[in-house]
Parts: structure tokens; C-alpha cells; sequence
């Protein structure tokens, strides 16, 4: 059965990007979200294998809502994903309890292999991979 995700980022055209990545790699989006009030209703609903979530978003963002997503179900599986580089977001994220981050812009190849990484990973630390590579456009 494939694994499925919730794709998070404010930006459709962003979305769109990393659900066609995910979608060659033989996952299936459940649903996607443009702010972190929707992620965590989506969540609730769809209840995904894992989470792409954009860090800077209007009306709730990514760190909050990574936060309250945990605080329902401590083993979700989240990937942050922006653009902001800066160490302390980065710790940020990670303190809400992300277990990786990417970089846009991103390849797809980088994409899926921290989502092979976040799925296969057993262990509860943080992969951080910091994926950073070619533009696919996200």
C-alpha cells in the first residue's frame, strides 16, 4: 500500500510542485493545505503517513502548527520546508518537533529521498538532511 501525505505551503503553484513530485514517487497526496489551520484540521481528517509543511505561512504557520499536530499525535511525521535558511528557524522546527527540513529551491530527487529517509528512519531524533539542491521550481 503506498504511503500517503498532506502537502502543506501557502503557494499553489508550490503544492503543486511537491504533489507531482510525490505523486512519481508513488505516493499518494491525501489532501493539501495553505496554512497551518488547515494542516492540522486535514491531519485530524486524513490522518497521513507524513506531513511536507512550509515554515512561513499566513494565519497559523508551519512551526505552530507542526507543534499542535504533535501535541494530537506525537508519532506524526513531518518534513519542514522553505525557503528561510536561517539557523534559528531551523532550530525552531526542529523544536516543534519536525524530524527534517529542505531547502526550496529543491530537486525531486532531494524531495523523495528525505521522505524515504522520514519513513524508514525508527529512531526519534531528527534526521536533518537539509536537503539542498537543483530547482525543480518549488
Amino acid at each position: 500500500m503506498a504511503k500517503t501525505a498532506l502537502v502543506v505551503d501557502d503557494v499553489a503553484f508550490a503544492r503543486r510542485v511537491i504533489k507531482e513530485i510525490l505523486t512519481a514517487a508513488r505516493y499518494t497526496v491525501l489532501g493539501e493545505a495553505a496554512n497551518g489551520d488547515e494542516a492540522i484540521a486535514m491531519y485530524k481528517k486524513l490522518q497521513p503517513d507524513f506531513i511536507t509543511m512550509d515554515v512561513v505561512m499566513p494565519i497559523k504557520g508551519g512551526i505552530e502548527a507542526t507543534r499542535k499536530i504533535l501535541e494530537e499525535d506525537k508519532d506524526a511525521r513531518i518534513i519542514m520546508v522553505s525557503a528561510m535558511g536561517h539557523e534559528q528557524l531551523l532550530m525552531e522546527a526542529i523544536n516543534a518537533g519536525a524530524r527534517d527540513y529542505i531547502l526550496k529551491p529543491f530537486s525531486a530527487e532531494d524531495l523523495t529521498r528525505a521522505v524515504g529517509k522520514l519513513l524508514v528512519d525508527a529512531d526519534d531524533e531528527p534526521i536533518l538532511t537539509q536537503a539542498k539542491g537543483a530547482s525543480h521550481g518549488a
